[in-house]
């Protein structure tokens, strides 16, 4: 046991000083892992972001009823009456004045709403179906529309609905371009490898001569790897950290302007975790690929 730890701590250290002895390379290798990694994982925290505002909105789908600015009382009670039925889960009436007072104070309104002489808002009833199910909120939609004083009826829940399903579709690219980039990050570990097994050609023959099996000569190239792929997630860690703090000003502004207190969300401990963890992996795959092919065409050439 001691003698095999000891033989990682040789080779560990090895991959070390190859690193520092070529430190342009391996910058520009790093930055080249880094670039790579931080694309998927920049959108990823984008969608993050977004569910983030989308989370924001009511939990339960809201129908909002507008009446006609001359309905009679006989057409107020029977709306009335029907949002009683059991299909309804909750229904509340928002009488137009009171509506023109919120939106007054809410958007700081209150020079032009003053200048009104008349109150051009309705009155306007916000349902709560019981079932909340697409074809259940079309149908309630359609029938109360249909009601006798109702002017127009408008389903509250579609655009988060259309927002939910362009984030399913934004989770689904990112895992694609994840795997399109980890191959990309496969090569780029490889080749560089490869390099190195190439350059150190006589060295393994000797070795081989003195008894050297292919994990032993194996062993530095896959931590040379892991290594590099490690750079290669602290990079894209450094690529991410510019982009955030180069986009946190506008975005603060821009919440501003809306009265909104958003901010972008960092990535999280297990976040940064799991992917410098992924991209350790995939340097350490792509140096074992590379390597256990090299071996074996070096050996062809003796």
């Amino acid at each position: 046991m001691i003698a095999w730890l000891r033989h990682q701590k040789h080779a560990f250290t090895s991959s070390l000083r190859r690193l520092a002895v070529h430190p342009v390379a391996t910058l520009l290798t790093a930055l080249a892992m880094g670039v790579a990694i931080s694309l998927p994982s920049g959108l990823y925290l984008v969608l993050g972001n977004l569910n983030q505002l989308a989370g924001n909105l009511p939990a339960q789908p809201e129908i909002s009823v507008f009446l006609d600015a001359d309905v009679s009382s006989a057409h107020k009670q029977a709306l009335a009456a029907r949002l009683k039925q059991t299909d309804i889960a909750h229904a509340r009436l928002v009488l137009k004045d009171e509506a023109l007072a919120a939106l007054s104070a809410s958007q700081d309104l209150s020079d032009i709403t003053a200048g009104l002489t008349q109150n051009p808002l309705p009155d306007a009833w916000v349902v709560q179906p019981e079932d909340t199910s697409r074809v259940s909120l079309a149908r309630i939609s359609d029938e109360l529309k249909k009601m006798p004083g109702v002017t127009e009826t408008h389903l509250d829940s579609q655009w988060a609905d259309r927002l939910q399903a362009a984030l399913a579709i934004g989770h689904t690219g990112v895992w694609v371009l994840a795997g399109l980039f980890a191959i990309a990050l496969l090569a780029i570990s490889g080749n560089a490898i490869r390099a190195q097994v190439l350059s150190r050609r006589d060295e393994i023959h000797v070795s081989r001569l003195i008894g050297a099996t292919n994990h032993y000569i194996r062993r530095p190239f896959l931590y040379l790897g892991a290594l590099q792929g490690l750079l290669g997630g602290l990079a894209a860690g450094g690529v991410l950290a510019i982009a955030g703090w180069m986009l946190h000003a506008p975005v603060e502004n821009l919440a501003g302007l809306y009265g909104s207190a958003f901010q972008l969300l960092p990535p999280t401990f297990t976040e940064i975790a799991l992917v410098l963890g992924l991209t350790t992996l995939s340097g350490w795959l792509g140096a074992w690929i590379s390597v256990t092919r090299t071996l074996g065409q070096v050996e062809a050439t003796r």
